[in-house]
């Protein structure tokens, strides 16, 4: 089981490319039969570009609904121009 293995066979996995370990990975996940691993992995794959809107508070959201719409209304600058004026 990949959870189980020795600190010197994921030494060795992290050498490997990534193309080569993602195929040992995807050999391992075939073999195993622990629904519990399965599981594990599954989340871990879900969460790892969790969405950041879901930790911004709510005055947050209101000032990026704020900024959205001053975009689509063209009160916007570009950012060569706010450059000039702030350097």
């Amino acid at each position: 089981m990949l959870l189980s293995q020795s600190n010197r066979e994921i030494r060795k996995l992290k050498i490997m490319n990534i193309q080569a370990l993602k195929i040992e990975l995807a050999k391992r996940i075939l073999e195993t039969e622990s629904q519990e691993l399965l599981g594990k992995i599954l989340n871990t794959l879900k969460n790892e570009h969790p969405d950041f809107w879901l930790d911004l508070s709510e005055e947050e959201k209101a000032e990026i609904e704020i900024s959205r719409k001053q975009f689509e209304e063209g009160e916007s600058e570009s950012w060569k121009s706010v450059y000039k004026r702030l350097a």
